[in-house]
């Protein structure tokens, strides 16, 4: 059997079932339409452009304590560990860099926010922040390097972040993986 001769047979077939059905009329059929139901609501809110991205961080008084060799790295739930070991290698090379050595808390705070912003803006995935090991710091004390650490903590479109390979940073600098919008 070859295609022309089952599609006709099939054809055939078809106008015989159908020969004795009859198209509902304009009236009828506009009062048998049954309105599509509306949309379920997620049961997760959606997270807004506002809410999502850093608008202002303010130093705290009250921060863990941290070494200036120690390294970093925070994760929130849900992400791939292959792409989690990506981010510790290195392997996710940052699409744009903020350097904030010599800043205030107040002048950093700025500039990380500002800087993360457009970094979603511009849908830049990973970035790095270099804020230093704080060697120079009073007390010896990486009060920036911590500010930082609670910081990004706090952002929701931070998804991950790991100190930075030794030709990136080292412990002074962090890659931060980013939520895309």
């Amino acid at each position: 059997m070859n295609k022309k001769t089952s599609s006709n047979d099939d054809d055939d077939l078809f106008r015989q079932m159908m020969s004795d059905v009859k198209p509902l009329s304009d009236k009828k059929s506009a009062k048998q339409r049954i309105p599509p139901n509306k949309p379920c609501l997620s049961p997760k809110p959606r997270i807004s452009h506002t809410q999502n991205t850093a608008t202002s961080l303010v130093p705290r008084e009250h921060v863990p304590e941290i070494a200036p060799e120690e390294f970093l790295f925070f994760t929130r739930g849900g992400l791939q560990h292959r792409r989690l070991r990506q981010l510790k290698r290195g392997d996710l090379r940052p699409e744009a860099r903020l350097d904030l050595h010599g800043c205030t808390l107040e002048e950093a705070a700025t500039l990380l926010a500002g800087f993360l912003n457009n970094a979603q803006n511009n849908n830049q995935r990973c970035v790095c922040i270099i804020h230093g090991k704080g060697h120079r710091s009073a007390g010896g004390r990486p009060v920036l390097k911590a500010q930082v650490n609670q910081w990004l903590r706090d952002i929701p479109s931070v998804l991950a972040f790991s100190s930075a390979q030794t030709r990136d940073g080292g412990v002074g600098a962090l890659y931060v993986l980013l939520r895309c919008r």
